[in-house]
């Protein structure tokens, strides 16, 4: 699935990385003014502590973008490599289909083969039992036997030759 080019959902709802600099650099100078205002104040450490929290909590959050931006892009640079393997998934499963159609073609040929064995036997059979009566004949008659015939092998057919 490709996702749209440009500023994501997450991006829309983030401020931009520039935003959250300028943020860091207010908070050090609200810390730094803090510190110059206040110098001999009992109430310097609570003074100082807002603009460092908020410090804190802006580094956490560039820390967590960081973390969601690398995410986002390691998932975009390992899309075309998940497609490949689903290609390789779905020609796997086409091969497995044209190896199944191809053993149950070999089992319908060995079957027709079988069966062409058998008509030829009963073939051959019927020509041996019809030729009984003539050759009863023939021996009361006294005509000489003919040596039977030997067997042929089937003509060849010629391999067609390759289209070029």
């Amino acid at each position: 699935m490709r996702r749209p080019r440009g500023r994501t959902v997450y991006n829309a709802c983030v401020p931009d990385g520039r935003d959250l600099i300028r943020e860091w650099q207010d908070a050090m100078q609200a810390v730094a003014s803090t510190a110059r205002g206040a110098a001999g104040r009992a109430e310097l450490p609570k003074a100082l502590l807002a603009p460092m929290q908020r410090q804190v909590e802006l580094m956490q959050e560039l820390v967590d973008r960081e973390r969601r931006l690398q995410s986002e892009v390691l998932g975009r640079l390992l899309e075309p490599v998940d497609a490949v393997f689903d290609l390789l998934e779905e020609s796997g499963r086409t091969f497995r289909a044209q190896a199944e159609a191809l053993a149950e073609a070999s089992r319908a040929l060995e079957q027709t083969a079988a069966l062409m064995q058998v008509q030829a036997e009963v073939f051959e059979r019927a020509i041996r039992t019809m030729r009984e009566p003539a050759k009863v004949v023939k021996a009361v008659a006294g005509v000489e036997q003919k040596r039977p015939a030997a067997k042929r092998k089937p003509a060849r057919r010629p391999k067609p030759k390759p289209p070029g």
